[in-house]
């Protein structure tokens, strides 16, 4: 099975550091930011951002790569202003991906806050029409993330991305997509540890909104327990997901040609060894190995110290 595995990397210095980062890391797609992700303002990319970017991909062998939006963005904001803020945001990000050459924006589908889901998701989708007819004529797709269930998150459960891909106007619906993020479902309640969980869970999610209609991973374990609705993501087999959805994940056909972008914590381990690189590792390693083999261990929480002992 070969898998096209990758990382979220910074581009500071410029664009195409992000791609000779993940060339050095022996990584086959990358992920990252076309602007900054906590500002609404972006300054312009320059024919050589662009030309330096395109050139280190060509040439580095890379595979696949994508963008993150920015945080601000809220497609289902009930405030009119921020509303449309978020629209022409996202369509610059998308005008920007495709300049870049990116396949598309991955995108958190947004937060209701004082409004209900149901108007939540109707917001959503007029977004997305509006987004879609501004960009029209582009290359890079537009990629709805599955939340962790925070707050008021749209996109945590199953039925929420299938009713917005199903929503959407279909001209340029062929853009949209989806991406699975592992820390997300699980703290969402979706199990996964098991075979049989995690089987159970992605043929609900294919009954539901589509296998076909995934785009990327995000490969992340979770640092807070199953169904806390939080979004804090572990190293690989560090968290409470453990090794074993991850063996899974590796050795699913289904996902074999899908992009798959760590979002963990960057740094180096006690004995100075990338993070990204170590986490790169423990994933292709999983690859061709049956499950079974023993979990890494997790430091249980108090809730869940206090629920065995009942």
């Amino acid at each position: 099975m070969r898998h096209i595995v990758g990382s979220h990397l910074s581009i500071a210095g410029g664009y195409y550091k992000a791609i000779d980062a993940a060339a050095e890391l022996g990584m086959s797609c990358v992920q990252l930011f076309t602007k900054n992700n906590n500002q609404w303002a972006a300054k312009p990319l320059s024919d050589e951002d662009i030309e330096k970017f395109r050139n280190a991909y060509n040439t580095r062998g890379l595979q696949a790569a994508c963008a993150h939006a920015s945080y601000l963005i809220n497609l289902a904001a009930p405030n009119d202003e921020l509303w449309r803020k978020s629209i022409d945001a996202m369509i610059v990000e998308v005008e920007r991906a495709s300049r870049l050459g990116l396949g598309g924006v991955v995108v958190h589908p947004g937060a209701h806050t004082t409004s209900t889901l149901e108007e939540g998701l109707e917001r959503v989708v007029t977004a997305l029409d509006e987004v879609l007819k501004g960009t029209k004529g582009l290359t890079a797709g537009i990629w709805l993330e599955t939340t962790a269930g925070q707050g008021s998150s749209i996109g945590c459960r199953f039925e929420d991305l299938a009713y917005l891909l199903e929503r959407t106007n279909k001209k340029g619906a062929e853009r949209l997509g989806v991406c699975i993020d592992t820390c997300h479902i699980f703290a969402a309640g979706y199990p996964l540890i098991s075979p049989e969980e995690y089987e159970a869970t992605v043929q609900q999610f294919d009954r539901l909104v589509g296998v076909d209609r995934v785009q990327a991973l995000h490969i992340n374990d979770s640092a807070k327990p199953f169904g806390s609705r939080v979004d804090r993501h572990a190293h690989i087999g560090q968290g409470h997901l453990g090794l074993e959805p991850f063996r899974h994940v590796m050795n699913d056909p289904r996902w074999e040609r899908v992009p798959m972008y760590l979002e963990t914590e960057k740094g180096t381990n006690e004995s100075g060894d990338e993070w990204d690189a170590i986490n790169l590792r423990t994933l292709l390693g999983l690859v061709g190995k049956r499950a079974g083999t023993p979990k890494v261990a997790v430091k249980k929480s108090k809730q869940e110290k206090k629920a065995k002992k009942g």
